[in-house]
């Protein structure tokens, strides 16, 4: 048997608490300690009770020398941490995004090939039976595509803080739209040329703009559109829109419906994490006509009800990033993907900043 990977977890906020939790029932990682800036004021989770504990990255690195790093932290602090680990000698799982710029998150990738450690980015869609079996469906849709996605997310309870802390480090559709802008071109397949973001602040105690919409249009003649935004005064009207259309039809994912079962306390639908990626269903809409003008083929619906839930998305990409280190997994694709989709959401923010359009080289 392989031995252990030891693992150090960076962030035990919503996402490092879930990663932490695979680690812990994971028999192939042993957690070697969980750090935070503020770990020692905040309660631990039950099952995470133990470990050691440290609030200095530089200190739980050389304390801990660990096989592994977990970093989620804030975006600001990704790089950095990320450098560190890799220079020590440890693989990293990182939760996206790689960076809070362009060139530090090429840095990173650099890094990762030229030591030989593995990168592996927390792009949850990835690992999603709905989202693949999403992507899989686009591409028989025919060419160019229309790819219409969004997240919006209502700011309440403790949605209100992690969406206020977050917008220090980067705005809603930089954020969470490298997932679906990742999603589009892996549907499309195709170079993205241009960008082009509109926003706005509607929140007056968030330092940047609270709300975003982001243009892109591929070499192939696909466009999309990615919209996003957080705060108290968002609409939950509408928040979950995911569909593609192509010339031969539309596929699109059905949002779940809050039953209670797995709904976070104090937090708006839109906030709830699981609610980020549930689906009910997958519908997929047939253009073709006959000489009466009617649809030749009715709609088709794939049930996705039985599907994982946030926690076991989690702790699928965790059984990755183990499978990854131990089998010496070629990730050159998927730390390219990364870059791609973070340059794309990042020339939207220059759009907005700069009311331009921007041309990708």
């Amino acid at each position: 048997m392989a031995d252990k990977v030891k693992v150090l977890v960076v962030g035990l906020g919503n996402m490092g608490a879930s990663h932490a939790s695979a680690y812990h029932r994971n028999p192939g990682f042993e957690i070697v300690g969980l750090m935070s800036r503020s770990m020692k004021s905040k309660p631990v989770p039950e099952e995470l009770k133990g470990y050691p504990l440290f609030e200095d990255f530089d200190e739980a690195l050389a304390a801990t020398k660990p096989d592994a790093v977990s970093i989620n932290s804030w975006p600001n602090t990704h790089a950095e941490y990320a450098k560190k680990a890799i220079n020590a000698g440890a693989h990293v799982f990182m939760e996206k995004p790689l960076a809070t710029n362009i060139e530090d998150a090429e840095e990173v990738v650099r890094l990762a090939k030229e030591k030989n450690r593995k990168l592996v980015l927390g792009y949850i869609l990835r690992v999603h039976p709905s989202w693949i079996k999403f992507i899989e469906l686009g591409k028989t849709l025919g060419k160019p595509l229309v790819m219409r996605l969004n997240l919006n997310q209502q700011s309440n309870g403790p949605a209100w803080m992690w969406h206020k802390n977050l917008i220090d480090s980067l705005i809603p559709i930089v954020d969470c739209g490298v997932h679906y802008v990742d999603v589009m071109c892996q549907l499309t397949g195709a170079k993205p040329v241009r960008v082009h973001g509109i926003g706005a602040h509607l929140w007056a105690e968030a330092d940047k703009p609270n709300y975003g919409h982001l243009h892109v249009t591929f070499d192939d003649g696909s466009v999309g559109w990615y919209e996003a935004g957080w705060g108290p005064m968002m609409s939950e009207v509408a928040f979950f829109v995911k569909d593609v259309v192509g010339p031969k039809g539309a596929v699109s994912i059905v949002p779940g419906h809050s039953d209670g079962k797995d709904q976070l306390e104090d937090v708006s639908d839109s906030a709830d994490i699981d609610r980020h990626t549930k689906t009910d269903a997958i519908q997929y809409h047939h253009a073709e006509v006959g000489p009466d003008k009617n649809f030749v083929k009715k709609d088709e619906i794939f049930n996705m009800t039985d599907e994982p839930n946030h926690q076991d998305l989690c702790d699928r990409e965790q059984a990755f990033f183990l499978k990854a280190i131990q089998e010496d997994l070629d990730l050159t694709e998927s730390m390219d993907a990364a870059v791609n989709s973070l340059r794309i959401v990042l020339a939207a923010e220059q759009s907005i900043n700069e009311k331009r359009v921007i041309e990708l080289a």
